[in-house]
């Protein structure tokens, strides 16, 4: 992905402060043509700027009101077949690989603390993981955001 310029940045901004406005009301809030914003929307997401929709949609809602993050320490020359085994546990909703004594973080949502109990005793059943630790999140304190960066961004271009 090449850097964004100011006109992303601001298409961007204008995105995050209202994610359902349309290609027409976007060009008139950034006073461009909606072929230029429509041109520049299918760019953006092409390089891959947007994530996942499903981040939007919450796991509580769908019944799963316990999230908890479980470190793991695996076998490090099996990692891409612990990591495709770990991708068939539905309740995984996120994994990052990660440097120092935890090999992968991995985030779930289960509906409560014996699905939780069973999830992780899934994940240590997987053939290389050694080890988890599971630590339950009680509460969001900073959602995921960007629009910090984004502002940050816009300053410093």
């Amino acid at each position: 992905m090449s850097a964004l310029d100011h006109v992303d940045l601001e298409l961007l901004a204008a995105l995050s402060a209202d994610p359902r406005a349309t290609v027409v009301a976007l060009a008139d809030r950034l006073g461009l043509s909606r072929n230029t914003v429509q041109a520049r929307m299918a760019r953006l997401e092409r390089s891959g700027v947007f994530l996942s929709y499903e981040r939007a949609i919450s796991a509580s809602a769908l019944g799963y009101p316990i999230e908890a993050f479980i470190s793991a320490i695996v076998r490090q020359a099996e990692l891409p077949r612990i990591t495709s085994e770990l991708a068939r546990i539905p309740e995984i909703v996120q994994a990052h690989g990660l440097s120092g004594q935890v090999d992968i973080l991995i985030r779930v949502a289960c509906r409560d603390t014996q699905h939780l109990f069973d999830t992780d005793a899934r994940i240590l059943a997987i053939e290389g993981v050694e080890r988890t630790e599971t630590s339950l999140v009680m509460g969001e304190v900073i959602g995921h955001r960007v629009g910090p960066l984004m502002e940050l961004a816009r300053r410093e271009g």
